[in-house]
């Protein structure tokens, strides 16, 4: 209790291997790593940084897939008292120049194969002092580089593994997690230890997660929610098995299977996709728990998921990244409630507000307001949007969030999702919120994705249009429309239906509404 030192999130990798050292702690791949060798590599990293001139708070930029370097980087530029950015593999490089020169990186990791783009960046962005290359290329390019470049490989061969001397304190930046942008710029989502440590702590409280838990996870480090299945499982001191991707669901489903996999994070999109296969020929007895955030799950699907893993406790979930998660339903609710996303997490608060900030009944539609310790610091370096979305408390001096999402509670507190504010339909003067025609056609057997929006309209102001993924169904527009009239009030009935093939996704997995028409 001597301890004067609050819990910051390297603490996580480190008391696992203080308890565990030869517990296995990641597998990826072919690789199996227990937490001494992830200490190891980390503390490697974090000397390689500290020796070339990286200061307390700089931002190390880890451009990579879902890999055993990332991990290490994350833990390693953490040790080092940096603070880390996990930028998507597949981003495109202007998007990446500008994180790069937006939070002003110190360090860019990237893959060998990417020499070539780093250079260009690296030109372009004055604040990067070294870069570091993994994987296949990695060393040649490194040796003919013109700005100060090493390879992963060489860092682990020349610096010690001996822990480096503490450095901050939990008031720190950990992380910037940048939002996908689909309006403007992406922000940085500033995250300081103390609040990665709350929101990990309050998850791993309602998910009851045991050092005996083994989660998978499919999800890019880039994406919060894929990134904390990492951060958690080494808090609890579990063992993650790490995907690159869902492309492949029949050898994710054999790893589940082989590694006896507890814990299944996904989205709606992953978990359309399972509907759809003949689960039969694997043993996923070992699954204790399904999770689910993103987007809300359509009921029906719910239902299906219950009835395929009668086993798995599911837990349907929101949050969004400037507060990490911010409801879960508890699962004894799953089949009372099921369009419900639940409470407020362990340890926080919510609350309706309508427009003129006065809070909301049941029953009433308004914007979700979140206090707790998992609200984030603001956006880097954005002080007008931060003063949109984080604005004065109950308490003077703190600072909630505004969701910019609209909820209903019903008489027990319960909250249900009716859409972004800005993404309502306004249709011949009726507002129409597309989760709630959603859910609707994803009753409809075979339809595995679909996107509700509104296109202009000189009569109505916006019509309601409906574009639907079924594959090898043979649904037409007649049917569409005749299940819609039977669930939903006239004015919610889509006036147009359109089939595709399939329907753009943003680097998480969420259906990318931005762009369709």
């Amino acid at each position: 209790m001597n301890n004067p030192h609050a819990l910051m999130v390297q603490d996580f990798l480190e008391y696992s291997f203080t308890c565990t050292p030869d517990k296995e702690a990641l597998i990826c791949g072919k690789d199996r790593l227990t937490y001494a060798d992830v200490e190891a590599m980390a503390n490697r990293f974090a000397h390689a940084l500290q020796e070339n001139g990286l200061q307390r708070g700089d931002r190390v930029i880890l451009h990579l897939p879902n890999s055993v370097e990332l991990v290490a980087g994350i833990f390693g530029a953490l040790k080092a008292g940096s603070v880390f950015v996990v930028a998507n593999a597949s981003i495109k490089q202007d998007k990446l120049l500008y994180m790069v020169n937006n939070c002003r990186a110190t360090v860019l990791v990237s893959q060998g194969r990417n020499a070539a783009m780093m250079r260009e960046i690296a030109a372009h962005a004055p604040s990067v002092k070294l870069t570091v290359l993994t994987g296949r290329g990695a060393e040649e390019a490194a040796d003919t580089a013109v700005s100060p470049t090493t390879s992963f490989t060489a860092i682990q061969n020349q610096y010690p593994d001996t822990r480096p001397e503490r450095v901050g304190i939990d008031r720190d930046l950990a992380c910037l997690i940048y939002t996908s942008g689909s309006t403007g710029e992406p922000k940085g989502v500033m995250s300081a230890h103390h609040n990665v440590v709350f929101a990990a702590a309050s998850i791993i409280t309602y998910l009851e997660n045991t050092p005996e838990d083994i989660v998978i996870n499919v999800l890019p480090l880039s994406f919060d929610y894929g990134l904390y299945q990492l951060l958690m499982v080494f808090k609890f001191g579990g063992t993650l098995v790490l995907e690159r991707g869902f492309t492949y669901p029949a050898q994710i489903l054999q790893k589940m299977a082989a590694e006896k996999v507890t814990g299944f994070p996904g989205v709606p999109t992953i978990f359309a996709l399972l509907l759809q296969m003949d689960l039969t020929p694997y043993d996923l007895s070992s699954l204790r728990y399904i999770t689910n955030t993103a987007a809300a799950l359509p009921p029906s699907h719910i239902e299906q998921m219950s009835e395929i893993f009668p086993q798995a406790t599911m837990y349907s979930m929101y949050g969004l990244t400037e507060t990490k998660r911010t409801l879960y339903l508890p699962p004894d609710q799953l089949k009372i409630r099921p369009g419900s996303v639940g409470i407020a997490i362990p340890g926080t608060e919510v609350w309706l507000e309508d427009d003129a900030g006065n809070r909301l009944g049941p029953g009433e539609i308004g914007e979700l307001v979140i206090r707790g310790g998992h609200v984030m610091m603001g956006y880097w370096e954005r002080p007008e949007a931060t003063a949109q979305r984080y604005r004065p408390g109950p308490i003077p001096g703190e600072r909630v969030c505004y969701s910019g999402d609209l909820f209903r509670t019903d008489e027990a507190g319960y909250l249900y999702f009716v859409g972004r504010k800005d993404d309502i339909i306004k249709s011949r003067g009726e507002k129409v919120a597309p989760k709630e025609v959603e859910n609707v056609l994803y009753s409809l057997p075979g339809v595995t994705e679909t996107a509700v929006i509104g296109v202009p309209d000189p009569v109505l102001g916006e019509a309601i249009k409906a574009i639907i993924v079924a594959p090898g169904n043979n649904l037409n527009e007649k049917q569409v429309l005749q299940h819609c009239r039977a669930h939903l009030e006239d004015f919610m009935v889509p006036q147009m239906v359109e089939f595709r093939d399939e329907l753009p996704k943003t680097s998480s997995g969420k259906i990318k509404k931005t762009g369709l028409s």
